[in-house]
């Protein structure tokens, strides 16, 4: 388990640009941190729980083989890490300008959120995921987790999105892909805030419903604000499916993600 631990660091790690930014930002010492990459030391359950909120991942995640936690985590596609290289190819000189277009203005939504909609694959369901927006050489990149649980059941179900985010004449575009099964690709609008506290975010969903048929769905969503930093594990076990008239989600979400169409309404549309 050392060597699989040891494994599963290192790549956590390269997500950041140097180990000692990443020592930094867990305010701990170099040589005790390059102790536990070197596989000479394992953290005590404090710490681990510690390096696992700061990377975003399960204890149990992290203990894994390194071959099965490299598909869980799905490092980024080589295109979201790779600088811009001068090419001549239409499709890559395409993909590098979605890249570089609509990363001013940003700084301000970076951190965590709540994201809720009407389930596509369990109707009549709210589903709230745990979203976090992060920036990294430049751009901005975001991360969806889901965290499904049928009621009755002991089996936990998860979901891994990942993506790119543009801010585009005061709209924010988020586009990802579920990079577990990779069978789908997700795309998000949402209003931005005009208040120097950003409290919920509203827009529409567009994707297609997790069950057997696929079918292509459109959905109202609303991202709450949580801050900039929070402890993963802790808001994760908040996420799941929740009953539409459930308590635990504030009403004003709820109403803000109805999916009702008014009689003078030709498209289905955001509500700001």
């Amino acid at each position: 388990m050392n060597k699989d631990f040891q494994a599963n660091l290192k790549l956590l790690c390269s997500f950041y640009k140097s180990i000692s930014e990443v020592c930094r930002r867990l305010e701990i010492n170099r040589a005790q941190f390059n102790r536990y990459l070197n596989g000479t030391t394992f953290p005590s359950t404090n710490t681990l729980r510690r390096f696992c909120d700061f990377f975003g991942v399960e204890v149990e995640e992290i203990k894994l083989p390194h071959q099965q936690f490299q598909r869980l985590v799905q490092v980024k596609p080589e295109p979201f890490n790779a600088p811009a290289a001068p090419t001549s190819d239409p499709a890559l000189m395409y993909q590098q300008r979605v890249m570089q277009m609509g990363q001013k203005g940003l700084d301000k939504y970076l951190g965590y959120y709540f994201e809720y909609y009407l389930s596509m694959a369990y109707p009549g369901k709210i589903l709230r995921t745990l979203v976090c927006l992060e920036k990294h050489a430049g751009k901005t990149y975001f991360q969806r987790t889901e965290r499904i649980q049928k009621k009755g059941r002991r089996h936990v179900f998860h979901g891994k999105y990942k993506g790119m985010v543009q801010y585009l004449s005061d709209r924010i575009f988020m586009m990802d892909f579920e990079t577990l099964t990779e069978y789908e690709i997700t795309q998000t609008i949402l209003f931005p805030s005009f208040k120097n506290r950003i409290d919920c975010l509203t827009g529409l969903r567009l994707g297609v419903s997790g069950s057997g048929e696929r079918m292509p769905c459109c959905t109202r969503v609303v991202y709450e604000y949580l801050g900039q930093e929070v402890s993963f594990r802790k808001a994760f076990k908040l996420c799941g499916l929740y009953d539409l008239d459930s308590d635990e989600i504030e009403c004003g979400i709820r109403q803000n993600i109805r999916n009702d169409i008014k009689e003078d309404e030709w498209h289905f549309r955001a509500r700001f």
